[in-house]
C-alpha cells in the first residue's frame, strides 16, 4: 500500500461526530490523537454506564452544542504535553482523511489553551501517511479521486 503524504495540518471528517471537513493538527510528536471536549460525564442510562460530551469549542465555527453519547469507551493513561500522567477519555470513531476511512481512536481533552480542537497523532498515522511538515492541506487533492 502506497502511503499517502499530508501536511502539518489537514482538514478531516468525522462523520459520526457530526464533524465534515474541520481542521486537525498533525502531530508526529504525539502517539494518541486527541480531540477537544468539554462537560464530559459519565452516567447511567438504562442501566448501563454511557459517556456524554460536547466537542470543540463554543466560538469554533462548526460547534454544534449537541451532546454525544458512547456507549463504547474507555479510560487510558496519556502523557500531556507537559509530561505529566493523567487519566482521559478514549473513543473509537471513522476518520474520513486524504481520501482514506478507518477508525481511530480519540482520547477526549481540555484544548481550550490551544491552536487546534483536534491533534492527530502517530498511531493513525503510521502505515498509512508520510508528513510533509511544510506544507498544509495536501490529503485534498485525493478527496477528488474517490
Amino acid at each position: 500500500m502506497d502511503k499517502r503524504i499530508i501536511g502539518r495540518k489537514e482538514k478531516i471528517s468525522l462523520p459520526k461526530l457530526g464533524l465534515n471537513l474541520v481542521w486537525a493538527k498533525v502531530d508526529t510528536g504525539a502517539y494518541t490523537s486527541s480531540l477537544h471536549a468539554e462537560e464530559i460525564r459519565e452516567e447511567e442510562v438504562d442501566g448501563k454506564k454511557v459517556l456524554k460530551f460536547q466537542i470543540l469549542m463554543p466560538a469554533h465555527e462548526k460547534f454544534t452544542g449537541k451532546t454525544l453519547i458512547f456507549e463504547k469507551y474507555r479510560e487510558k493513561k496519556i502523557k500531556n504535553s507537559f509530561g505529566q500522567a493523567e487519566i482521559r477519555y478514549l473513543i473509537e470513531t471513522e476518520l474520513s482523511l486524504a481520501g482514506e476511512k478507518f477508525l481511530a481512536e480519540f482520547t477526549l481533552s481540555d484544548r481550550s489553551s490551544m491552536k487546534n480542537s483536534i491533534l492527530l497523532g502517530r498511531k493513525i498515522l503510521t502505515g498509512r501517511f508520510l508528513v510533509d511538515v511544510s506544507k498544509t492541506n495536501l490529503g485534498k487533492p485525493y478527496r477528488s479521486k474517490k
